[in-house]
């Protein structure tokens, strides 16, 4: 179901979509006059978890933001499998790599981890307002940039880390950016399953099993991939270091 969103109608939503640019790095440094057209164009629609928000090489017509939940995005091997790529947040834009400029399909799949809220913008207009934003596509220029160090530092941290360095990484920084405290650890808001982590680290399930089953009997994590609670984030960041 989707609808569209106007500065009256975000006030009444659960989360501000108003507030919600502001943790948008593309959006937050808008005028007050542009991001009064931004909210304009917005559309919001929600998800289920068996639902696919976009899927690996439909047209890029939208940038979207995550307004609430959580959404994984994955690409399928040529037997079927899926490998996930990364999760997004609350307050994270997708759509807006390099394929959405330059005019290609979406190089992965975006699916809800359990009901989203997904606020959508067509390219057009997106772009629209970066011509009349000098500063805002120079922050893109920057994302972009930034996204290709990302890659590159994936890239030699699968090279270099061992597993368990990188799967304390990979729920550290979960916690970090969407955990909820409780009063027996942090709680990761989403199911997450071994597949799941074996995919972003670069590992084998077994693996990961193996591994959780030592972070477990460290302390360091409890429950399962459907509530996972994380019980000690400092010793997992040192973990992650090395």
């Amino acid at each position: 179901m989707s609808k569209r969103l106007n500065t009256s109608s975000s006030k009444r939503s659960g989360t501000s979509t108003d507030s919600l640019l502001d943790r948008v790095p593309l959006l937050n440094i808008l005028s007050r006059q542009d991001r009064q057209r931004v909210l304009g164009e917005l559309s919001e629609t929600r998800y289920g978890k068996h639902d696919f928000i976009f899927r690996e090489g439909d047209p890029t017509e939208y940038f979207h933001i995550v307004k609430e939940g959580t959404v994984k995005c994955v690409k399928s091997t040529r037997d079927g499998k899926e490998c996930t790529i990364k999760m997004l947040m609350p307050g994270d834009l997708f759509c807006c790599d390099a394929a959405a400029f330059d005019g290609g399909c979406h190089p992965g799949t975006a699916r809800p981890m359990g009901e989203v809220s997904i606020l959508r913008m067509r390219k057009k207009a997106y772009f629209e307002m970066l011509r009349r934003n000098p500063d805002a596509a120079l922050e893109v220029i920057k994302y972009l940039g930034n996204r290709l160090n990302e890659a590159q530092e994936r890239t030699k941290v699968l090279a270099l880390d061992r597993t368990d360095q990188r799967l304390a990484a990979l729920l550290a920084d979960l916690a970090a950016r969407n955990g909820v405290r409780e009063h027996q650890g942090i709680k990761l808001p989403m199911r997450l399953t071994r597949q799941d982590m074996a995919n972003m680290v670069g590992a084998t399930v077994e693996t990961v099993i193996r591994i959780m089953s030592r972070f477990k009997r460290d302390r360091l994590v409890s429950g399962t991939a459907n509530r996972l609670v994380i019980l000690n984030l400092e010793r997992l960041k040192i973990l992650a270091v090395g």
